[in-house]
């Protein structure tokens, strides 16, 4: 693999494992019904402001959330809605392994 290759696939990667967190994956989902305020957010999750903000902090450096402020709060969306795709992937192959599962049990 070259080098240009190998770059590509590392920012893909960065992409994945900043999905790869349970809390994430929530954000994600809650921002898929629409921009929520972090306060929203931190009561959703049951964590304090400043560890959801260090998730979104994490989402919005690899582009998958952005922000916009007004005046002391803090409103997040997705800016990339497709990765939601990536979500119903993830649901598809977890189906498949349990009717497989399934199948071996009977």
């Amino acid at each position: 693999m070259d080098e240009r290759t190998r770059a590509k696939y590392e920012a893909r990667v960065r992409i994945i494992k900043a999905m790869a967190h349970p809390t994430r994956l929530f954000l994600v989902s809650e921002l898929s019904r629409g921009e929520r305020c972090v306060c929203e957010l931190t009561q959703m999750v049951g964590a304090d402001v400043s560890t959801v903000s260090k998730h979104l902090a994490l989402l919005k450096s690899v582009g998958i959330v952005q922000d916009r402020k007004e005046g002391s709060q803090v409103f997040y969306s997705l800016r990339c809605p497709c990765i939601l795709e990536f979500s119903d992937c993830v649901e598809s192959v977890l189906r498949a392994t349990a009717e497989e599962q399934l199948a071996l049990a009977e």
